[in-house]
């Protein structure tokens, strides 16, 4: 009796080849589901890709049917959707606030990261081209966060970062943000340029992105200076807050002294020690230090 995996390779029917791939597979079987075995219309899921089996009398290779029966990857149609939406509010590209005080640099960076991680991952597709739609999405929110970042336009925003790259498809349009440092070379951040293409021999490098840096807050780096701000003493330290700068009062003789140093600073936080700020909540004056 021939066994599963000699049926499978005497090119047997499709119902036959995904009984054969789900009893070999070194894949667990929860890891991917199927909807109908060894239908045409049906596809199987399988680590993000949908894994379907195609069928087209009328695509002759040498006067040969030979499309029919092969196994195809496709990408689907829900992973490129779950994948927009991330960049879509109320159907259409916003711009993402979180990230809209980093440089261009940066924001130009996570962008192209993210897109380009998932172009490559799904090179192996047939139909790779459907991730125009993802590109188009992530584009429209990349320049309507640096216009909202610059109080801009996304049109003059495409004017001053496009750039076009060779590659081995040809020439291709992407967009650049470059930081550039002095002594050193500059760094360079792209996105898009990739070519939507199938590559049989692509190989896919799944490395981990690099976070984003969020950097420290400006009263925490004051406060950890330990360091009063009106007398400059050191030791335990309080933070004294006003809710508008206009509680400050008007410059002048009649101010006090923490008063003018907010006002100066423009801050409506202000670092002291204890007795400064006992003074400040008891109507004292302050000891200032020039």
């Amino acid at each position: 009796m021939r066994s599963r995996r000699s049926m499978c390779a005497a090119n047997m029917s499709p119902h036959w080849t995904f009984r054969c791939c789900t009893y070999t597979s070194a894949v667990p079987a929860w890891q991917w589901t199927m909807s109908c075995t060894g239908s045409r219309t049906a596809a199987a899921r399988f680590l993000g890709y949908d894994v379907t089996v195609q069928h087209n009398d009328r695509k002759l290779t040498r006067g040969r049917r030979n499309v029919n029966g092969q196994v195809a990857l496709r990408v689907p149609r829900s992973v490129i959707q779950a994948k927009c939406s991330r960049y879509l509010q109320r159907g259409q590209p916003a711009r993402r606030t979180p990230i809209i005080n980093r440089d261009d640099y940066t924001i130009v960076a996570t962008y192209g990261a993210e897109y380009r991680g998932i172009v490559q991952y799904y090179l192996l597709a047939g139909d790779v081209q459907r991730l125009h739609r993802l590109r188009w999405v992530m584009l429209s929110s990349l320049l309507r966060t640096l216009a909202s970042k610059h109080h801009s336009t996304p049109t003059r925003m495409a004017r001053k970062h496009q750039a076009k790259i060779i590659t081995p498809s040809g020439p291709r349009v992407c967009f650049e943000a470059t930081l550039h440092r002095e002594g050193r070379k500059p760094l360079v951040a792209r996105f898009g340029g990739i070519p939507l293409q199938r590559q049989k021999t692509a190989v896919i490098d799944d490395r981990q992105p690099d976070g984003l840096h969020h950097p420290r807050k400006e009263l925490i780096t004051r406060l950890l200076k330990r360091r009063c701000e009106l007398c400059e003493q050191t030791g335990h330290m309080n933070v004294h807050h006003v809710r508008t700068l206009a509680e400050l009062g008007p410059p002048g003789p009649t101010q006090p002294a923490w008063a003018a140093v907010m006002a100066r600073r423009k801050r409506k936080a202000l670092v002291v020690c204890d007795t400064c700020h006992d003074h400040i909540h008891a109507g004292q004056p302050t000891t200032l230090t020039a």
